[in-house]
This record gives structure tokens, C-alpha cells and sequence, in this order.
């Protein structure tokens, strides 16, 4: 169906995203395909533990399996706006959310009185008016942590079946910000078990619940005593696809976890994070606060190995 009405149609599973935006009119389809068919089960493995992607945002949120060997992803799943919509949100939803921006998130009385924007129906990004591109920024959760945790997602189209990277699904882009093709859906996701893993997801917004993040840190980290044998970072919410730093993974591997070496790593990993002024609160604030969540990730992740026991900025990590 998807592929031969093509631009006209539109796949939906939990619509917590897409119907509020069909009301705006940022999407314009004549049809919606819906994907209850897709698999709810987690099924854990020895190797790897496989999420379907109609799994609910609730459910993998307290998933006892994930809890405990994927704690960061159960962590990132519970924060994605509110209870109700985490009850039909789905992860497969998640990962592909569309990009936000506040000059494009808004009614379409409202963008019709602005001239609109490139991302719908305008000429220029108004975010960046000489910029040729747009700027919206990636508002998944889930996504930035599946890609700490080198998850690999399966994709199914009219030409068969592929699995890439969780990584290779974005696209640094505020409008074409999906690499899979229109007509694939994301089937599932796969997280590999890799021992001595621990990870935590850190989510700045203006409220505790309901707000998209406007700056957040994903973190898994193996550790030998206080020594980092492997580290991902990823930031959500300060680019158009979750940001990789990789430039801190590299500083942080084989160094002690102490305080001065977190807030080392922490500027480093903040330094590519670009935030503009087309999202809640102030964009220089936010990039200030992108080290800070990204420390709190990291000693969130440190304690939850049982071994160092890293506070900043005199928070209680567990």
C-alpha cells in the first residue's frame, strides 16, 4: 500500500505524534496505514535481547529484562512525554518521531501568518534564513540510546528485508531526516547483550513530564574497577540526528573515572552540539546545560556498575 500510493499515505501506530500533527496540518495524506500487526514482545536472548517495534514506550519502560540489562533504554522509554502517551506510543514510533521546531510546530493559522517555513509549505528555514537547509532538531529519546547500546534495527519494504545500525537511520537534516525509504517500517530492534554494559539517560526539559527534550545525554559505559575499557556517548535534541561524541568516547576509554576526567569528557562531547533558537528555553543556556546532563549521565551510568561512585555537582546518582 505504502508504495504504490507513496507520498499519500502515511504509516501509524500509536499516532501520538502524527495526529496532532495531521491537525495542524503539517501533514497532508488522503491515507493512513496502520501497523497493529507489528510484534509487542520482548523477547531476550543470549546474545541479544529483540524489542518488537510495537512495543508500548510504558511497557519497555518496565520491562524487567530491560531494567536490568538495559537500563538507560528503560530509563530513555520512561521519559518520553506522559503516561498516557507512553501507553500507546510505540518504540518503532519513537525512533522515527519527526523533527521539531517552534517556528514549525504550530498551528497552521499560525504558521500561514509567519509566511511558514521550509520544513512545510515556505521558502526559507526561519530559524536560519541564509541557511539553504532546515534546521529542525531530532526529538527522539529512545533513539540517541539504542545507538549508545549499538542497537541494530530491522527494516521491511516491498523489496524484502534489511538490518542496519540504529545510527545509519538518521540523516543530519531537518526535513529528510529518515535514511530508510517512505515505504519501509521499522520491524524491530535489537539491543546485543555486551558484558559489564552499563548505561542512563539524562533528559532536560522545561517540565518533568509531557516536554520533548531540549538537550539530553545518552551513556553506556563498560568499566575494570575505574577504568573505562569502552564508552558511547550520543546527545539528543542539540542537532537534526542524535549526535555521536565520538571525540569523548575516545578521551574517556583506558582513563581513571574520576571528577576532573568526567567534566573533561563532558566538554569535549558538548563542543559539536550546535543548539539553535528554535526550541523551548534559550539556545546558548542549552548548550551550557549539555555538558551538565552529559556529567550526570556518565556518573548515572558509573554508579550502576557497582564499581566508582562518581557524583557531580552534588547530585545523588541513585
Amino acid at each position: 500500500m505504502a508504495t504504490e500510493l507513496g507520498p499519500r499515505a502515511m504509516f501509524v501506530a500509536g499516532g501520538t505524534d502524527l495526529f496532532p500533527k495531521l491537525k495542524r496540518r503539517q501533514f497532508e495524506v488522503e491515507a493512513l496505514i496502520g501497523l497493529d500487526f507489528l510484534s509487542r514482545q520482548v523477547r531476550p536472548g543470549s546474545h541479544e535481547t529483540e524489542l518488537g517495534a510495537g512495543v508500548t514506550l510504558s511497557a519497555a519502560s518496565g520491562d524487567a529484562h530491560l531494567g536490568s540489562n538495559f537500563h538507560g533504554y528503560a530509563e530513555a522509554a520512561g521519559l518520553v512525554s506522559s503516561p498516557p502517551l507512553r501507553n500507546a506510543g510505540t518504540i518503532g514510533g519513537n525512533l522515527c518521531v519527526d523533527t521539531r521546531c517552534n517556528y514549525y510546530d504550530m498551528t497552521y493559522e499560525w504558521r500561514k501568518a509567519i509566511g511558514f517555513c521550509l520544513k512545510k509549505d515556505g521558502a526559507i528555514c526561519l530559524v536560519a534564513p541564509s541557511s539553504p537547509r532546515c534546521w529542525a532538531v531530532s526529538s527522539s529519546d529512545t533513539g540517541p540510546m539504542a545507538m549508545a547500546l549499538e542497537g541494530l534495527v530491522t527494516l521491511v519494504g516491498a523489496d524484502g528485508e534489511r538490518e542496519l545500525p540504529v545510527a545509519a537511520l538518521y540523516r543530519d537534516d531537518g526535513i529528510d531526516y529518515m535514511a530508510k525509504q517512505p515505504s519501509e517500517v521499522v520491524t524491530a530492534l535489537r539491543l546485543p547483550a555486551i558484558e559489564g554494559n552499563h548505561s542512563a539517560y539524562v533528559k532536560l526539559r522545561r517540565r518533568g513530564s509531557i516536554d520533548f527534550p531540549i538537550a539530553g545525554a545518552a551513556v553506556a559505559l563498560q568499566l575494570e574497577g575505574d577504568v573505562v575499557r569502552r564508552c558511547r556517548i550520543v546527545l539528543s535534541a542539540v542537532a537534526s540526528h542524535p549526535l555521536e561524541a565520538r571525540a569523548a568516547d575516545d578521551f574517556l576509554t583506558g582513563k581513571s573515572l574520576d571528577e576532573e576526567t568526567v567534566r573533561a569528557a563532558a566538554e569535549i562531547a558538548a563542543k559539536p552540539a550546535k543548539p539553535l533558537d528554535n526550541a523551548d528555553l534559550t539556545h546558548f543556556w542549552r548548550k551550557r546545560m549539555v555538558r551538565v546532563v552529559v556529567e550526570q549521565a556518565i556518573a548515572l551510568a558509573a554508579t550502576r556498575t557497582g564499581g566508582s561512585r562518581v557524583k557531580l555537582l552534588g547530585q545523588q546518582t541513585e
